[in-house]
Formats: C-alpha cells, sequence, structure tokens
C-alpha cells in the first residue's frame, strides 16, 4: 500500500522553487533556561504573525499545498532572527516529520540559511512536533539520524501528549525530551503524575537523554521538578515569548528559596 508521504515527492521541488508562500509571518522567541547553571540554555522558535498575531492564525493557512514551504520558510526565518540578534544560545526550531521527503533535500535550505546568516548549525535543535500522526517510524528515525550526522540536536516535543508516546521514543532517541505542560501542571500537587515523571527520568538517562520541563508556570511546580532532577526549564514562570526579540530572564528567578 502507497503511504502518504511517498504520495509526495514533489514536496523537494516546492521547497526549492521560491515562489512566495502568500502570507508573511515572523517568530517569537521563548527562552528554556538551565536551573543548575542559571543561564539561557536555549531559544525556541515560535511562530507568530507580522503583527504578533497568535500562531493559529498561520496554521490556519497550512495546508497540502504549502506545508513543505512553510516548514522550509521557518526555519529560514528563525536562523535569520537569531543571528540578527545575535543569539548566542542554542536555537530550537520546530519541524514536522511530514513536511521532510528527503532529509538530505530538504536540509539544504537549512544549510543555505546558516552559512548565509553566519549562524553556526551546532547551534541549531530541531524539535519534531506532534501536529501530525506520524505511520512511517523509520522515515523520522532516518531524518533524526541524518539531522545528527550533520551536526544538528534533535528533541521530541510535547512528550506525553498527542502521538509523542513511548513507541515514538522505543524507536527514535533524541538529545532532548520535552515533558508535555499536561504532566506538569500542578504536579506539586498531583502524585500520580510525579511517579510518572520519576520514570521517564530513568528511562531518558539510560537512553542518555535530556529531559526539559515545558510549561512551568509556578515556583511549586519549579522547585518539585528540580527535586526529581530536571535541569532545564520552559514556561511563562521564567519568561512569556518575546516578539522578534530575546526575553530576559530576572536575576532571582532561579532561586530555589522563597523570601
Amino acid at each position: 500500500m502507497t503511504t502518504d508521504r511517498q504520495c509526495r515527492p514533489t514536496g523537494c521541488d516546492q521547497c526549492k522553487d521560491g515562489e512566495a508562500l502568500g502570507f508573511d509571518f515572523t517568530m517569537a522567541f521563548q527562552p528554556i533556561v538551565s536551573a543548575r547553571h542559571k543561564n539561557i540554555f536555549a531559544h525556541e522558535a515560535l511562530v507568530r504573525g507580522p503583527n504578533n498575531e497568535g500562531a493559529a492564525t498561520i496554521f490556519a493557512q497550512i495546508n497540502e499545498t504549502n506545508l513543505y514551504k512553510f516548514d522550509q520558510a521557518c526555519r529560514t526565518k528563525a536562523i535569520q532572527l537569531a543571528a540578527h540578534l545575535g543569539m548566542q544560545s542554542l536555537l530550537s526550531i520546530n519541524f514536522m516529520p511530514n513536511a521532510v521527503y528527503r532529509p538530505e533535500l530538504c536540509i539544504r535550505a537549512t544549510l543555505a540559511a546558516a552559512e548565509k546568516y553566519n549562524f553556526p548549525i551546532e547551534q541549531i535543535i530541531f524539535e519534531i512536533t506532534e501536529s501530525e500522526k506520524v505511520d512511517d517510524l523509520a522515515h523520522v528515525r532516518n531524518i533524526v539520524e541524518y539531522y545528527r550526522q550533520r551536526g544538528f540536536r534533535t528533541a521530541i516535543d510535547d512528550f506525553g501528549a498527542g502521538y509523542s508516546g513511548l513507541n515514538l521514543l522505543a524507536e527514535i532517541q533524541t538529545d532532548l525530551m520535552k515533558l508535555d505542560m499536561a504532566l506538569i501542571r500542578n504536579i506539586d500537587q498531583r502524585r500520580s503524575s510525579q511517579i510518572i515523571v520519576r520514570g521517564i527520568m530513568q528511562v531518558c538517562r539510560e537512553l542518555d537523554m535530556q529531559v526539559i520541563a515545558e510549561g512551568i508556570e509556578s515556583y511549586e511546580e519549579f522547585s518539585l521538578l528540580f527535586d526529581l532532577g530536571i535541569d532545564l526549564f520552559q514556561g511563562y514562570y521564567f519568561a512569556r515569548p518575546a516578539f522578534e526579540a530575546l526575553a530576559e530572564i530576572p536575576a532571582d528567578i532561579f532561586s530555589l528559596h522563597r523570601t
């Protein structure tokens, strides 16, 4: 049976033809922080409209005909802005596995953008998003392996929600894993979530994967997760996404002792 991915061989040509998407977009950046080192580990590039409209207004315009082009445009835009802002941390870029037909071809625009804007590829993380179900896990594994061979870091986004589950982890090991915010919310009050996160932490230690807790909104969530052994955090507690800018982190935000 022919897979959906195999039905899209024109994707690479669509990425290269240079035609405009037909709509404009830009990026906001939200920091991922290291509690242990008390600094910014990375910034995640988040899609926004040209006037800071939410991502939903942009994704509503994405379809089968422009998916490939949009994925490539997001990579280029994120790298361009990161370089313009003088980003010194890692840059985390979401990618849609179903928008990558052949990784060795689809990565060309990323490499070209990194060279054009003088942004080191070793500073780039690619996050596998869960916006689409991926039936061909071997294809995703091939993408991840190829990206890592080229010097990029990789991450699984929203682990524990949607299509990012244990079956994905069993087939694909990335450098990082981001715990879904549904596991994080009020974890200081939810023993079951604490037990699950402990188990995930043990698995990730054995697979040599770093864990990022995303969606942190309170000191209590941060403190408990730090005690569980997590070092990397992302969420409104630290900073909201900054529109075409790099967010500032309050100097005392890493304190684990309330006054």
